[in-house]
């Protein structure tokens, strides 16, 4: 019998996540493991008068991230070939759904990173067009997860107990998960009010001495929109304000590539010093892709206390209630970041011991709790 939880899982993705309406083109963007989701989605997006377009790829050929394939085997020219069928869906769709649904975690660990990197130059021009049109209003994009034996490994679960950590996470156990997302936006809006008119965050904590600016900029309420599951506040820090040292707690993964023990110190802005403990070699090169890839596009606080372990699957663990985190590279553009790259790196520190987070001078956090 088919999973009663997919279902519930489809109409939060359709209806409060990509907003569907009668004409949108909607890109389904998933693996082929991801079938009972993509059937539902299909249903769903046809009750609500969109027209589904799915994209369907094997797991070791999936855009992005995970092209494997092209990446053991292809040239430089094959390197640079942008996808077709992705360039024109977000340049003139409505809505696009991604589900993550690859088998294997590690296929790409001891990758070259030279390779990736022009990879990332490549298809940056798509990253690019979803950050302009989503800021802009017309391309309401969502990025979610479907359950596999490979990411439940990697979390350090049976698939069963995955699947019940996964839908749990979206509340498709629930009668009503909407309404609990709904609810989830009415208590995240306390803080960003509050953050309204600030200039200066400062961040103290056993891995954090960090000030940065968010003069002008607009701290957005992060419940389920464009990521499910969801749980966060952000913004785009301005470019050139960021200053101090940050030792991200968990592995900062990026192209199933793992750096572990990430150290970051900025000088104005730009990264001037890096190191790691595993895969240091992996960072400095990815910080090299371009001229925004030093500098952040992102930061934000976590909020989601649901997702309370780390999974290796940035979309849960950046949203680790008690956490914050900072994406080197392209910013959104809605937020007021100017910060454009072919990359986004999201790199996340534990705040729940000794730390705080001040604006303006005022305690806004502490020790994973906001105390407002």
């Amino acid at each position: 019998m088919a999973d009663p939880r997919v279902s519930k899982f489809a109409s939060v993705l359709v209806e409060h996540s990509a907003r569907v309406q009668p004409g949108d083109r909607v890109l389904i963007e998933a693996t082929t493991a991801a079938e009972p989701l993509v059937r539902e989605l299909y249903i769903k997006i046809l009750e609500k008068g969109g027209l589904p377009v799915p994209l369907l790829q094997l797991p070791d050929t999936f855009f992005p991230g995970h092209e494997d394939l092209l990446m053991m085997k292809g040239n430089d020219a094959q390197l640079d070939y942008v996808p077709p069928f992705q360039k024109l869906a977000y340049d003139a769709f409505e809505s696009r759904i991604r589900i993550h649904s690859v088998t294997n975690t590690r296929s790409q660990t001891n990758m070259d990173a030279a390779r990736a990197q022009r990879r990332g130059k490549a298809t940056g021009v798509i990253t690019a067009t979803q950050m302009r049109r989503g800021g802009e209003g017309v391309f309401k994009w969502v990025t979610t997860l479907y359950p596999t034996e490979a990411y439940a490994q990697e979390a350090g679960m049976s698939l069963t107990e995955y699947e019940d950590f996964v839908f749990g996470a979206v509340h498709a156990q629930e009668d009503n998960p909407i309404a609990f997302w709904n609810r989830v936006k009415e208590e995240q809006q306390k803080a960003v009010d509050f953050m309204k008119g600030k200039n200066q965050v400062i961040l103290r904590g056993p891995n954090v001495d960090l000030a940065l600016s968010v003069k002008g900029r607009t701290f957005l309420n992060s419940y389920g929109t464009h990521n499910m599951p969801d749980g966060e506040i952000y913004t785009g820090p301005v470019e050139e304000s960021v200053n101090g040292w940050v030792k991200f707690t968990y592995p900062a993964i990026y192209g199933s590539v793992a750096v572990e023990g990430a150290e970051l110190t900025f000088s104005n802005g730009k990264v001037s010093q890096a190191k790691a403990a595993k895969n240091e070699s992996y960072l400095i090169n990815m910080l090299e892709s371009d001229a925004g890839s030093r500098y952040l596009g992102e930061f934000a606080i976590g909020t989601n206390f649901d997702i309370n372990k780390f999974t290796g699957q940035i979309l849960f663990d950046e949203k680790i209630g008690g956490s914050f985190h900072m994406a080197l590279g392209a910013g959104y553009p809605e937020t007021g970041s100017k910060n454009k790259s072919a990359i986004h790196w999201d790199m996340i520190c534990d705040m729940r011991e000794d730390s705080e987070i001040l604006a303006d001078g005022d305690l806004l956090y502490k020790n994973g709790k906001f105390m407002i």
